[in-house]
C-alpha cells in the first residue's frame, strides 16, 4: 500500500464519518459529538500528513506535527493550520472524558451544545482542508 492510497483511506473514513455528527447533536448526545469528532480530526490530519511524505506516528494529536509540515502545504491552505493544530489538542484533552468520564465528570451531563458545535466545527474544517490537498480515490463513491 502506497502512503497516497492510505492518506485517501483516511480521508475516506472522516468523510464518511462526518454526517454521524449531526445525527448526535440531534439526539443530544454531545460528548458523542466531541468524540467523534476527536477521531475524525485525527483521521483527516493523519492523511495529511501521509500526503506529503510524513509517517504520523500513533498518537492522537498530531497537531505539533501539521504545524512543522506548513512549508509542505500549499500557501492557501496554510492560513488553517494553526486552528487545526488547536483543535487536534483541544480534542484530544476531551477524547477520554467524553467517552469514559471520571467519578466527578459525567459526560451526558458535562457536555452541551456549544461543546458539540465547536468540535463539529473543527471535524468539518479539518475535513475541508484535507479533501482539497488528498485526492479522492477512484475506488469509492462520493
Amino acid at each position: 500500500m502506497t502512503t497516497t492510497t492510505l492518506a485517501q483511506s483516511y480521508l475516506v473514513k472522516a468523510v464518511k464519518r462526518l454526517p454521524i455528527l449531526q445525527l448526535l447533536i440531534d439526539q443530544d448526545a454531545y460528548s458523542d459529538v466531541v468524540r467523534e469528532s476527536q477521531e475524525i480530526v485525527e483521521l483527516a490530519l493523519k492523511g495529511l500528513l501521509r500526503q506529503v511524505g510524513i509517517e504520523p506516528p500513533k498518537q492522537h494529536d498530531v497537531g505539533d506535527l501539521i504545524l512543522g509540515a506548513m512549508e509542505r502545504l500549499p500557501e492557501h491552505q496554510r492560513q488553517h493550520l494553526p486552528r487545526l493544530a488547536e483543535d487536534s489538542k483541544w480534542l484530544r484533552r476531551q477524547r477520554e472524558f467524553a467517552f469514559y468520564g471520571e467519578s466527578d465528570f459525567v459526560p451526558t451531563e458535562e457536555y452541551g451544545i456549544e461543546d458539540a458545535k465547536r468540535a463539529q466545527e473543527a471535524a468539518t474544517l479539518a475535513v475541508a482542508v484535507c479533501e482539497t490537498l488528498i485526492p479522492w480515490p477512484d475506488s469509492h463513491r462520493r
